[in-house]
């Protein structure tokens, strides 16, 4: 018989998760690719539960408030390069505010910010599906950890079980 590892069980729950939210935020008229930008981003930043939503949500919020920025403010002076300066200028904030605690996590302020370009600005749209991708990355991690502890019969010291 072939074992189960941590990695197997989180693999499932997250296949059939994410599986579903492709199907749903489809059938809503959301951006996939961005929930799954929100959900990658809590696993990227390497805390679980709250802390995990908080250095997800917080940096990507304010990424997507960059990404508007630079947006805009280009918007408002349509020469060559214009975008490149506030580019330039928006990237040197990203990393400084990176010394909060609040936001402390900067690759999800860069992915904010850049999901904001891929959707052209439209933040209506986008802005929930991260906030729901971020959910969906929080479900994935905590239905990970419950379907383990039922194939290891709630003994998470287990490394491996057998599966059936």
């Amino acid at each position: 018989m072939k074992k189960m590892s941590y990695i197997c069980a989180l693999g499932i729950v997250t296949g059939v998760l994410c599986g579903i939210w492709a199907w749903g935020s489809g059938s809503l008229g959301l951006f996939t690719w961005a929930g799954f930008a929100g959900c990658t981003t809590y696993f990227a930043s390497g805390h679980h539960g709250v802390e995990g939503l908080k250095k997800t949500i917080l940096p990507n919020m304010a990424g997507v408030l960059c990404g508007m920025t630079i947006i805009l403010l280009s918007g408002l002076v349509p020469v060559l390069g214009t975008t490149g300066v506030w580019c330039a200028i928006v990237t040197f904030v990203m990393c400084i505010i990176g010394k909060s605690k609040w936001f402390d996590f900067i690759p999800g302020t860069f992915m904010g910010c850049f999901t904001t370009f891929a959707a052209a600005g439209n933040w209506m749209l986008l802005v929930p599906s991260l906030l729901l991708g971020a959910l969906l990355g929080i479900s994935c991690d905590k239905g990970g950890d419950w379907f383990y502890k039922v194939v290891t019969n709630n003994n998470p010291n287990d490394s491996d079980v057998e599966a059936e």
